[in-house]
């Protein structure tokens, strides 16, 4: 079941189906995290999350993504403003709406990595990692551009 939340001009949608994945790709296909990302890789990504599109009239103009159990553990992934459309509060916006999701609650650990909106996030209670010696991962960094 999707949810959709307007505040004047703008509207943010769960709606799989209202994704523009044209303008999210083009964002993300060369953001920091994520370039070169293959656009059906975008696509089953999304599919697989709850996602977040933020318009302004037709237009999609932000855009965020939790991959989660709905149970125990989420992953914020893949925000975005554009440019044109910073200045105005709607990442603060996009974000307070991610949080206050009903399939989002109660949730043991949410995370997210950012290299530069760590002031988005503490403001809804995100902090560096209490123990992070106890995390790992395996990185790939660049991995989309080895693809072409």
């Amino acid at each position: 079941m999707s949810t959709t939340i307007t505040r004047g001009d703008f509207r943010i949608t769960t709606d799989h189906a209202a994704v523009d994945l044209d303008a999210v790709h083009g964002f993300i296909a060369r953001s920091y995290w994520a370039e070169g990302i293959p656009r059906d890789l975008l696509a089953r990504a999304i599919a697989g999350s709850i996602p977040f599109s933020l318009f302004a009239g037709d237009a999609q103009v932000g855009f965020a993504r939790v991959v989660t159990d709905r149970a125990t553990f989420a992953y914020l992934a893949d925000v975005y403003i554009l440019e044109t459309h910073r200045g105005q509060g709607l990442g603060r916006w996009l974000i307070e709406i991610v949080m206050a999701h009903p399939e989002l609650q109660g949730l043991r650990n949410f995370m997210l990595a950012t290299r530069d909106a760590h002031f988005l996030y503490e403001r809804v209670g995100f902090t560096p990692l209490r123990i992070p010696e106890r995390f790992m991962q395996i990185a790939r960094p660049g991995l989309y551009l080895q693809r072409e």
